[in-house]
């Protein structure tokens, strides 16, 4: 995933293919001057639960009465399918004429096989009005490549009633403090943790928050340029991934487990069954359609700092989601994506607790008291880094999810997980 997954709050990881779309197209002709041609939009997105189901195949209905000469057919699949025809799709030379995309890596990578039109001078206009961490997955080497439709951050969700239970009196601040928790948990008879060990996105999340932590931003964003994962903050961190393992904190069967499945790790968090997951701002969501969902009972915190580390306790982990425009595309395509993220419309998929705030203004309109918390983190975030998996090409962020993963289960070293990520990254020169 990556986390990859992940995007769109509860849409990017629900199980399942939508069909779904952009209503009828219409015969309607234009007014006066002749009738403009008409023109049929390929929009291909993630959302494949609600609220963002309806409320995009709405938007779509929307334009088209707008817009009588155009018609959009949406192409609506979940996450890992999504990526898979995306990736064939682009591997041929074409792109869609809308597309979802977390942006980062895999989508300079798109760009630079010229398929993502450059829309910079053309949304000039708007771009004032979207916060910053929100456009930068978006931006590359100073021009605008897509419009964010969310943003989010990752961090713990925990259950208030478990944490009780094993005298636990408020959220861990710093990571010695979370790994006695976990053990304090442990010896109340509690699962600490739930986690998809069969989908390694998930597990990325801890070793990238970790070298966050103790190497900081710019070491990350380094690391992108001199492909070089071996240094000794990036080693200290897996040491501690190892440290959290070592204390055998999953679920039972967590090798095997999926993540939005009956029995994955979703459920398990939303059934009672652990008493934190470290996820993306659609965990809420997704604990609820896998599982019961907690309700009251669940709560929320930021990754904690690590002590002595060089990365600062406000500096972000996550991304969200937006759309790029085909570069063959017409310009109708990048006037839906536009009016796609107008406040007017944008706003109402924030009310429905599908997205989270991406424009300035749009806060007041998060209604969920944890989704309020993560947006205000992300409010006053001093730094963000795009998960690992989609910040840096694609190969590589397979091989951090895959080592990490290994990592996680024993069969691999700190050290040679940042040898197998360097070895990648430099063969990707």
């Amino acid at each position: 995933m990556k986390r990859s997954l992940v995007l769109i709050a509860t849409a990017v990881l629900a199980a399942g293919c939508g069909g779904g779309g952009g209503g009828n197209a219409t015969s309607e002709q234009g007014q006066g001057g002749g009738s403009p041609a008409k023109v049929t939009l390929e929009w291909w997105h993630l959302s494949t639960t609600e609220p963002l189901k309806s409320l995009w195949a709405q938007r779509a209905k929307e334009f088209e009465a707008k817009n009588p000469n155009v018609t959009i057919k949406a192409t609506v699949l979940e996450n890992d399918a999504y990526k898979a025809k995306l990736t064939t799709i682009t591997q041929s030379g074409k792109a869609p004429d809308i597309f979802a995309t977390w942006g980062g890596g895999v989508l300079k990578q798109q760009v630079d096989a010229g398929l993502v039109k450059d829309i910079t001078g053309d949304v000039a206009d708007v771009l004032p009005n979207f916060t910053p961490a929100s456009l930068s997955a978006y931006q590359i080497d100073g021009k605008t490549y897509g419009l964010p439709t969310d943003i989010g951050l990752v961090g713990f969700w925990y259950n208030k009633k478990l944490f009780e239970k094993a005298g636990i009196s408020q959220p861990p601040a710093t990571w010695s403090e979370y790994l006695e928790d976990v053990k304090k948990l442990k010896a109340a008879g509690i699962t600490p943790i739930a986690l998809a060990g069969k989908e390694k996105w998930p597990g990325h999340y801890y070793w990238a928050y970790l070298a966050l932590r103790i190497a900081g931003l710019d070491a990350l964003k380094q690391a992108a340029v001199d492909k070089d994962f071996t240094k000794p903050d990036f080693v200290a961190a897996g040491q501690q991934v190892k440290a959290l393992a070592d204390l055998q904190p999953f679920q039972k069967g967590y090798l095997g487990a999926g993540y939005g499945t009956p029995d994955g790790q979703a459920a398990t968090m939303g059934n009672g069954k652990a008493a934190m997951e470290l996820m993306g701002q659609w965990a809420p969501a997704v604990q609820k359609s896998s599982g019961k969902g907690l309700g009251d009972d669940l709560g929320f915190f930021p990754f904690p700092t690590v002590e002595g580390g060089k990365g600062s306790a406000t500096d972000g982990f996550g991304g969200g989601g937006g759309l790029a425009v085909g570069a063959d595309a017409p310009k109708e395509a990048l006037e839906f994506v536009k009016f796609m993220t107008e406040m007017g419309n944008h706003s109402k998929a924030v009310e429905a607790g599908g997205v989270l705030p991406v424009l300035k203004g749009e806060e007041s309109a998060v209604k969920d008291a944890n989704l309020k918390q993560v947006a205000t983190l992300l409010a006053s975030a001093s730094g963000y880094q795009l998960y690992l998996d989609q910040a840096y090409p694609p190969a590589v962020g397979q091989q951090v999810n895959d080592s990490v993963a290994e990592l996680i289960a024993g069969t691999k070293t700190p050290e040679e997980v940042g040898q197998d990520i360097t070895e990648v990254a430099k063969s990707e020169e």
